[in-house]
């Protein structure tokens, strides 16, 4: 037998379950992103040949300093840890909006409002 979740608990579920921590998702793509980028250039060097990270290498417009080379992948570290963490902080920060935008709608849906009226922040049109 179920019973039906009444507004409270759906309230308690919305704060318990949407809301990602966005220093942790920092923490997590940072690792990852920084991670990645030294063993994608420690392996193109070890696996060696001609023009070496010749396409890995264009990183070097977008992340001064970096190269294919055993300096770059130490840089890249530092780089792409940069970058992963921006990114998972930006994504965890943009999915709690949004949340908190759907969890405001439908609670002004089930109190019988027009419901749609918020955007995410808080303010009406």
């Amino acid at each position: 037998m179920t019973r039906r979740a009444s507004a409270r608990d759906l309230e308690l579920l919305a704060v318990a379950v949407a809301r990602l921590r966005a220093g942790i998702m920092a923490l997590v793509f940072a690792v990852f992103g920084g991670v990645g980028l030294f063993v994608a250039t420690a392996w193109l060097l070890v696996r060696g040949g001609p023009n070496v990270g010749q396409h890995l290498g264009l990183l070097s417009n977008y992340f001064p300093g970096y190269s294919v080379s055993w300096q770059g992948s130490v840089l890249g570290l530092v780089y792409g840890a940069l970058t992963g963490g921006v990114l998972g902080a930006s994504l965890a920060w943009i999915y709690n909006r949004l949340a908190q935008w759907r969890a405001a709608r439908e609670g002004s849906e089930r109190k019988g409002g027009r419901g749609g009226d918020e955007r995410p922040g808080g303010s009406a049109r």
